[in-house]
C-alpha cells in the first residue's frame, strides 16, 4: 500500500472537481465519500443530488476563511492531498475498510490526531476499487496550523502496519534515502516532448555516468558542461564552489528560460558536499613495491581491487564507501564494455544506484583503490580481451553478492533488493562474456590421464565442492586452465585453494565457471619466487628497523663487507 503525499495546493474546489470528475481517461466510477472529519451535515455530491462541489469546498475551507478574515496574511497553501493505493494483487477493500485506513493515515500524519476534536477538516473520496484520495484543509478548528513535519515517515509506518493487519502485500519500510519520485507534471511534460525519461531522471543518469571521469567537483561540472548539460554554479566571494544546479537541454519554462534542478533534488547523494566527499578524498600511502606489481591493464587492476573488497566490509563506514565505489566501477565498465554488453551493464548500473546509499556515512578514503580502478577504466582507450573482461564481470558478480549480503545484515531492505536486481543483469552479462572463453578452452582440453590427475587436485583442494566441479559441464575447460597454469610454473592444487578462498563456492551456480575466471586471472602473473619474496621482506624490515635506529658510522672501505662475504662463499 502506497500513500503519496502531494505538494500543498491552494484550490480545494479544483481538487474536488478532479476527484468527482470522470478522470483523464474516464476511469473514475461512482465517486463518493467513505470517511471524513464529521459525517453529520457534510454534503456529498456523490450521494446527494442536491449537494454541490462548491458547498463541499466551502464546508472544508471554513476554518481557513475564518483565519484569513482575522489575520492580515492569507493562507494559500492549505490543501493537503494524499492518494492511497493498494497493490494490484491485493483484494478489493470495502468502503468500511477504506474508511478505517483513511482514519489511520490522517491520525499518523497529524491532520487529525487521535482524541483531538479540534483537528483539521478532511474527507476520503473513493472513485475506484483500488485506491482513495484523502483531501484535508490544513487549518485546525482552533485556527492553528497542524504539525506535519515528518508526516511522510509516519504515514509510511501506518501503511506498513495496515498491510499486516489487513493481509495485504508487504512493502519495505523506507529509510529516507530514496530519490524523489517524478511528479505528474514532469511525466506529462516528458511524454509531451517525446522523452523517455523525465528531466531529473535524465540528469541523474548523466551525472552518474560522468563521476568516474572526474577527480574533483570542478572537473565533474566542466565535464557535464562539455557534454551539453546546462550548469549553474553558486560561488562565494572567494570563488569557492558553494552549490550547483543542472538543466536538461530543451527543458524550458513557460517564459522560454532554462529550468535548473539542484543536485540534491536530482538525487540525495548528488549534493555538492557528498560529491566532494567522494571525488576529493586523499589517497592512502602506497608502498613502492605495490606500485611496481600493479597489473598492466585497468581491467586486471579492477579485478584485483574487487578481490580485496570483502576485507573492507568489517567496518560499516568502509563498507558503505566500497559499495558506493562499486557502483562507479559498474558504470565505468558499462561505458567501455563491448557494444553488445552495454545495455545489460547500463541497466545493472542504473539499478544498483539505490544500493549505493544508506543512512550510514561512508568513509570514502577507504575505497580509493576501487574508485581509482573505475577512473582508469573510464579513461582507457583499449578494450579488454575476452578472458580479462570475463574475469572482471565475474568479480563484479561476487562483489554485488557481498554488497547485497551486507545490506541484508544491516536490514537495508530497499538497498538489498536493488543489489539483487543488479546481480541478475550482471549474471547475464558474465555468462555471455564467458561463453566464448569456455568454448575456446574446451576445444583444446587435456588428455583423459591429465584430467584424472587434475581431478585428484580438485578433491584435495576443495573437497566440499569437488563433486559439483567435476560434474560441471565446464570441467574440461577448467582442466585446460589448470594445465596452462601448471605449464607456467604454478601448482594446480595451490591455485584451486586460493581461488576457493577468494570466492566461496557454496552460492555459485556453476563452481567450475567461477574457478575458470579466478584461476585465469591469478595465473597470468609470473610464478612467485620464494627467494625474491624473502629478499623483499628482509629489505622492507631492514628499512623499517633503520628508520627507528641511530645511524652507525660508515666503514672506511664501503666494499669491505661485500668482499668478506664473497670470500666466505668461496
Amino acid at each position: 500500500m502506497i500513500a503519496a503525499i502531494k505538494p500543498a495546493g491552494s484550490h480545494t474546489r479544483g481538487l474536488l472537481a478532479y476527484l468527482y470528475g470522470p478522470g483523464r481517461h474516464d476511469e473514475h466510477l461512482d465517486p463518493h465519500i467513505v470517511a471524513g472529519f464529521a459525517m453529520l451535515g457534510m454534503p456529498d455530491p456523490g450521494r446527494n443530488a442536491d449537494a454541490t462541489l462548491t458547498q463541499l469546498a466551502h464546508h472544508l475551507d471554513e476554518p481557513v476563511h475564518l483565519r484569513n478574515s482575522e489575520f492580515g496574511k492569507k493562507i494559500t497553501d492549505h490543501v493537503w492531498h494524499c492518494p492511497v493505493r493498494a497493490a494490484p494483487e491485493d483484494r478489493d477493500l470495502s468502503d468500511t475498510e477504506w474508511a478505517d485506513i483513511a482514519q489511520r493515515i490522517v491520525e499518523a500524519a497529524g491532520i487529525a490526531p487521535p482524541g483531538d476534536d479540534l483537528g483539521c477538516r478532511w474527507i476520503a473520496v473513493r472513485h475506484a476499487d483500488d485506491h482513495i484520495h484523502i483531501l484535508a484543509t490544513t487549518v485546525r478548528e482552533d485556527g492553528r496550523r497542524p504539525k506535519l513535519h515528518g508526516s511522510g515517515i509516519r504515514v509510511g509506518d501506518a501503511c506498513r502496519q495496515t498491510e499486516t493487519d489487513y493481509g495485504l502485500r508487504q512493502l519495505k519500510k523506507g529509510d529516507r534515502t530514496a530519490g524523489k519520485r517524478p511528479t505528474q507534471a514532469e511525466m506529462h511534460k516528458a511524454q509531451r516532448l517525446g522523452w523517455e525519461q523525465t528531466s531529473r531522471d535524465w540528469l541523474q543518469d548523466r551525472i552518474r555516468a560522468a563521476i568516474p571521469h572526474a577527480s574533483s567537483t570542478e572537473e565533474l561540472l566542466a565535464y557535464l558542461e562539455a557534454d551539453g548539460i546546462a550548469i549553474k554554479c553558486r560561488r562565494g566571494p572567494s570563488g569557492d564552489l558553494l552549490g550547483y544546479a543542472a538543466g536538461r537541454p530543451g527543458d524550458l519554462n513557460k517564459d522560454g528560460e532554462q529550468i535548473f534542478h539542484p543536485g540534491g533534488k536530482i538525487a540525495p547523494d548528488l549534493t555538492l558536499p557528498k560529491l566532494k566527499a567522494r571525488l576529493e578524498t586523499t589517497p592512502p600511502e602506497e608502498h613502492p613495491t605495490a606500485r611496481r606489481q600493479r597489473p598492466t591493464t585497468p581491467w586486471h587492476q579492477a579485478t584485483d581491487a574487487l578481490d580485496a573488497l570483502h576485507q573492507g566490509m568489517a567496518d560499516d563506514t568502509h563498507a558503505q564507501a566500497h559499495i558506493t565505489a562499486l557502483g562507479e566501477l559498474i558504470e565505468a565498465t558499462a561505458q567501455t564494455a563491448p557494444d553488445h554488453f552495454r545495455a545489460e551493464l547500463r541497466t545493472a548500473a542504473r539499478t544498483f544506484t539505490r544500493a549505493q546509499r544508506s543512512q550510514i556515512r561512508a568513509e570514502n578514503e577507504a575505497a580509493h583503490t576501487l574508485r581509482r580502478a573505475a577512473r582508469d577504466i573510464a579513461h582507457t582507450a583499449v578494450g579488454p580481451d575476452g578472458s580479462a573482461f570475463a574475469a572482471l564481470l565475474a568479480a563484479l558478480v561476487w562483489a554485488t553478492i557481498i554488497a547485497a549480503r551486507w545490506h541484508e545484515a544491516k536490514h537495508h531492505a530497499h538497498q538489498a533488493e536493488a543489489a539483487r536486481q543488479a546481480l541478475h543483469h550482471l549474471h547475464t552479462a558474465a555468462d555471455h562474456a564467458l561463453a566464448p572463453v569456455i568454448d575456446a578452452l574446451t576445444a583444446r582440453h587435456p588428455s583423459d590421464q591429465t584430467r584424472r590427475t587434475l581431478a585428484h587436485d580438485v578433491r584435495a583442494a576443495v573437497p566440499d565442492h569437488a563433486d559439483r566441479i567435476l560434474t560441471d559441464p565446464t570441467w574440461p575447460a577448467l582442466a585446460t586452465v589448470l594445465t596452462d597454469a601448471e605449464a607456467g610454473g604454478h601448482k594446480p592444487h595451490q591455485l584451486l585453494k586460493e581461488a576457493a578462498a577468494q570466492r566461496e563456492l557454496t552460492s555459485a551456480r556453476q563452481p567450475a565457471r567461477v574457478l575458470i575466471t579466478r584461476i585465469q586471472h591469478t595465473s597470468r602473473n609470473p610464478t612467485p619466487n620464494p627467494r625474491a619474496e624473502a629478499a623483499r621482506l628482509r629489505s622492507t624490515l631492514a628499512s623499517t628497523h633503520s628508520a627507528h635506529q641511530p645511524q652507525a658510522p660508515r666503514p672506511t672501505n664501503a666494499f669491505a663487507p661485500l668482499t668478506d662475504q664473497r670470500r666466505q662463499r668461496r
